[in-house]
């Protein structure tokens, strides 16, 4: 597959009807659980039959495709659990299947999540020769007793040298970072974040520790054994995330995201930006356009439960549901406002069949929650990000 290009992202782009197609496969094996994560992730001690699940990922390909054939496919995306555990010819034949149903554009971005632990130069290169262009390394730290605390089994050392195997190898890598970790200041933040730009490319995804439900950080939150930081200290990380970035060139084009210009992460734009995409995989989501209607999918989340279903009816949908007009438009606009580019309210009001309350947007903006730009793009401002659920329950409403 030829490499992504580096062109830069238009906002333009938003205000057409969908047209990107995006294709997210979901590898959902882990060499261990960490104790944040609430993702769709399992640990199988005893090994994965990856030729079963390769036949059984071709498989739900085909059957995806017969519902949205003739489309061109804009980005690939390898999430997980963690794909780079995956052996290259499994990579390779997944992404033969995809290039078998659907065509590939000659731009394609094809990006595989990766843990610093799983990053072997070998590999690396198989990865690269199957089709892979991007890829994108949990770091989450550079601080060694913090990667503890998260339990990632790397570190920092291990960490940066894989960033430097990723950056000798693809020509786009990404990394991600959690902060508001227990503990944490705004300087201690800013040096590892100075540190981490010092090897970042052109991408980087810096997640504010969030405390999800059923996980051990639950339990330990709960009982008081870990304490985070209360919301004063959380915003003040924030606006340091956001000025150490915008001063070294990477500013935010999406809450959580931050890129050079041309740098974003095309796939998870897709998502953002409402257009198409395929779930591949075990509890992967998806998003069709089918005889005019967008349908809401998802499939089995077990893995093996997921195999065994695709084995017996050729895909492992348990959810295939058409949105309404109402459903889809509040969609795009709770994914849209996370963009610092915003969203056209004409196309919010094409997909709704109603226009966004202007007395609303009038209250949010003299909030400074949110501003039209002169082309008529409505955005979140900078004041507006942290709040954004309600400033988008309160267009919504």
């Amino acid at each position: 597959m030829a490499s992504a290009d580096r062109r830069p992202v238009s906002p333009d782009a938003a205000d057409a009807e969908p047209r990107d197609f995006g294709v997210y496969l979901h590898w959902p094996f882990c060499l261990s659980k960490c104790p944040y994560c609430d993702f769709n992730s399992h640990v199988r001690h005893a090994g994965v039959d990856e030729p079963r699940f390769a036949r059984a990922f071709a498989a739900e390909i085909a059957a995806t495709a017969a519902r949205v054939p003739s489309r061109t496919v804009s980005t690939i995306f390898f999430g997980g659990g963690t794909p780079s555990l995956m052996q290259p010819a499994t990579i390779g034949a997944v992404l033969d299947a995809v290039a078998r149903h659907w065509s590939i554009a000659p731009d394609v971005e094809v990006t595989l999540e990766a843990n610093p632990t799983s990053v072997e130069a070998a590999r690396f290169r198989g990865f690269r020769t199957a089709g892979v262009n991007r890829v994108s390394l949990g770091v989450q730290a550079l601080d060694d007793g913090a990667l503890r605390e998260l339990g990632r089994l790397h570190s920092a050392h291990e960490a940066l040298a894989a960033v430097g195997v990723a950056r000798s190898i693809f020509a786009r890598y990404s990394f991600d970072l959690i902060y508001a970790r227990p503990g944490q200041t705004p300087a201690a933040w800013a040096a590892e974040l100075k540190r981490a730009i010092a090897e970042a490319g052109e991408h980087l995804s810096l997640y504010q520790l969030t405390i999800e439900q059923d996980t051990p950080f639950a339990a330990l939150h709960a009982a008081g054994r870990l304490a985070v930081p209360d919301e004063d200290a959380a915003r003040a990380l924030y606006d340091t995330t956001q000025a150490v970035c915008a001063g070294a060139g990477l500013p935010a084009y999406e809450i959580s995201n931050h890129a050079r210009p041309g740098g974003e992460c095309r796939h998870n734009l897709i998502y953002w930006r409402a257009h198409e995409y395929a779930g591949i995989g075990p509890g992967a989501h998806g998003r069709l356009d089918v005889a005019g209607e967008r349908r809401a999918t998802a499939t089995e989340k077990r893995p093996e439960a997921w195999l065994t279903r695709v084995e017996a009816l050729g895909h492992g949908l348990v959810t295939d549901e058409a949105l309404t007009a109402e459903q889809r438009a509040d969609e795009f606009l709770l994914m849209g406002l996370r963009l610092a580019e915003g969203i056209d309210p004409r196309r919010f009001a094409r997909l709704a069949g109603r226009a966004l309350d202007p007395r609303r947007i009038a209250v949010l903006r003299d909030e400074g929650a949110v501003e039209l730009t002169a082309s008529g793009r409505l955005r979140a401002t900078l004041a507006g990000f942290p709040v954004l659920d309600a400033v988008v329950a309160d267009l919504a409403a």
